[in-house]
């Protein structure tokens, strides 16, 4: 079993400081051409995934030297980004993180749209670093329980439709079995609790895929807490994206 499996695409450079924080023992996948993003921060991935219509040839050669390459036709009915992370749950991981970036809203969204699906539900933690923002997704029926930095903000989405019962705890305005339509601003720009450290925040939600923009305290610390159906009926009741490369 990988542990987590970091899966770079997108158009724009990585971060230093988020190359510098990735786990030295995670699987490192890269979707086309955020190979040469990957590779110019100093990142070997193990696998290259996608058509290859934007990857240089010094990537391209790279790859074929060093990783397996997955290619797949340019006319197909799946972004890139999204055979990547079918792929990747093939694995079976403990945990999926998706590093991206650019400048196209269409690609932005569906990058992170990805997170959502269906053959996805079978991985404990799925989040991602998209142009410098945390977004993690929780999928219903389900919870987490993770550490997110005091006095900062946090959002709720529901963005690939509605999400019922939704649960939170550890921020000024909380939530409790409160259904969420899908891009209404109700779980928008709440506030974590002030204080010295960071702050247990926890979500809990009875179904749908709940997409949470958050400031975690590390940006690859320790797994949340989660928790599926099979060991939680009834939810917690304690009471700010770009890209043009190939996703």
């Amino acid at each position: 079993m990988n542990e987590h499996i970091v899966i770079i695409t997108g158009a724009a450079p990585l971060q230093a400081e988020l190359v510098e924080a990735i786990p030295p023992d995670a699987t490192l996948f890269a979707v086309d051409g955020g190979l040469d993003h990957a590779l110019a921060a100093g990142l070997e991935p193990t696998r290259l995934i996608g058509d290859l219509d934007s990857v240089t040839d010094d990537g391209l050669a790279w790859a074929a030297r060093n990783a397996t390459i997955e290619r797949h036709p340019t006319d197909k009915d799946r972004t890139d980004t999204e055979l990547a992370l079918s792929l990747a749950a093939t694995h079976d991981p403990e945990r999926i993180t998706l590093v991206g970036g650019g400048d196209r809203l269409d690609h932005t969204l569906a990058g992170i749209g990805a997170l959502g699906a269906i053959d996805l539900t079978s991985v404990p933690e799925l989040d991602a670093w998209w142009s410098g923002q945390h977004v993690r997704v929780i999928q219903g029926p389900g919870s987490a329980i993770w550490r997110v930095r005091a006095g900062s903000t946090l959002s709720l989405l529901a963005l690939h439709g509605a999400c019922t019962k939704v649960s939170i705890s550890g921020t000024r305005w909380q939530l409790d079995d409160v259904d969420i339509d899908p891009l209404v601003g109700l779980g928008v720009s709440n506030e974590v609790l002030a204080g010295d450290h960071p702050v247990d925040v926890e979500v809990s939600l009875t179904s749908g895929v709940l997409t949470v923009f958050d400031v975690p305290a590390e940006s690859f610390g320790p797994a949340p807490d989660a928790s599926s159906d099979l060991e939680r009926d009834t939810p917690a009741t304690n009471s700010d994206l770009t890209t043009e490369g190939d996703l």
